[in-house]
């Protein structure tokens, strides 16, 4: 198959398109920075070179990763976000509902599910987060265009037919977290595996078993992360020790950590499940915090990609 990959260059993208290919796929990269998967220079919101690019490569199916980030919010205006995570998704549906395509698959966000009242995490238990959670109320621009974005989706398969795919991804980003800094970046990302993470090769891989189901699924969302080795009944506990939980399930992670000098959470407010993801796609992500603490014991290098000095190529470009 033809594949159209948005965010060829981007941090996704590097690792979609050799998986794409090794599954026997021709790979058409999209993006606005070049990169060694990226074939077509230019922008989703250019709707001329969206129809050209259908027209001449006779694409026959879209992975449309590329999109302005939550980081992007401090250096993009709120039109940007609007012109890119919601034109350009528009402009992509319509040139594949055209095309009469059978599949399209779009990278959501987690980030999206998170309200403020969410995140300022003033309740006495987690928050357990499922494809039913709502209202959805997302706290920024970027939320809100992915949001959108998602709706936009389910509409090209409600009244045109065309099977989408949304996966709200967790995070898998290489760079530290710019909004967190009590811990170093290593040891937020090992925590986060409990619970709000995964690694970008799952992430991946969520994209592939999504191509492949969504003729069969039709419409779906669904929150692609590491599998929590949490319970429902858990979630006062995490809240108020979740160090003490995470004992429980692996008795040596608080050795393990303090040989590292790091420090296991004393609180998790809030817990991204994957469930429906692995009964319905068929998908679960390979690598979880087990492996972290796997690492750990072996001295090995951890499971997850960590680059404090990530920059996004698109930035790159501009500097």
């Amino acid at each position: 198959m033809r594949v159209l990959l948005t965010g060829s260059s981007g941090w996704l993208g590097r690792f979609l398109a050799p998986m794409l290919r090794e599954q026997g796929h021709e790979v058409i990269g999209l993006d606005v920075a070049s990169g060694a998967d990226t074939d077509v220079l230019g922008s989703v919101a250019d709707r001329p070179l969206i129809d050209r690019v259908f027209g001449e490569r006779g694409i026959e199916g879209v992975i449309h990763a590329g999109a302005l980030h939550k980081p992007d919010i401090a250096r993009y205006g709120r039109q940007a976000f609007i012109d890119v995570n919601v034109t350009g998704t528009l402009n992509l549906l319509e040139a594949a509902t055209a095309a009469v395509h059978d599949r399209f698959v779009f990278t959501s966000t987690t980030s999206l599910m998170i309200s403020q009242s969410i995140r300022d995490e003033a309740g006495d238990a987690a928050v357990w987060l499922d494809e039913t959670s709502g209202p959805i109320e997302p706290r920024n621009i970027y939320g809100a265009t992915k949001l959108a974005a998602e709706h936009l989706c389910r509409l090209a398969w409600a009244e045109r037919g065309l099977p989408c795919i949304v996966l709200r991804t967790a995070r898998f980003f290489p760079e530290d977290d710019d909004t967190h800094r009590t811990l170093s970046g290593e040891n937020l990302k090992a925590n986060e595996m409990l619970h709000r993470r995964l690694t970008v090769e799952d992430a991946a891989r969520a994209h592939i078993a999504a191509l492949e189901r969504a003729p069969v699924i039709g419409f779906g969302v669904y929150i692609i992360s590491a599998p929590t080795p949490f319970g429902r009944t858990e979630a006062a506990a995490l809240k108020n020790d979740a160090a003490a939980v995470i004992a429980r399930h692996f008795p040596d992670a608080p050795e393990l950590y303090a040989s590292k000098g790091w420090e296991l959470p004393r609180s998790i407010g809030r817990v991204y499940d994957s469930g429906l993801a692995e009964r319905e796609l068929g998908f679960r992500c390979e690598t979880g915090f087990a492996a972290v603490l796997d690492a750990l014991r072996a001295g090995h290098d951890l499971p997850f990609a960590h680059d404090p000095c990530y920059i996004s190529p698109k930035e790159v470009g501009a500097a």
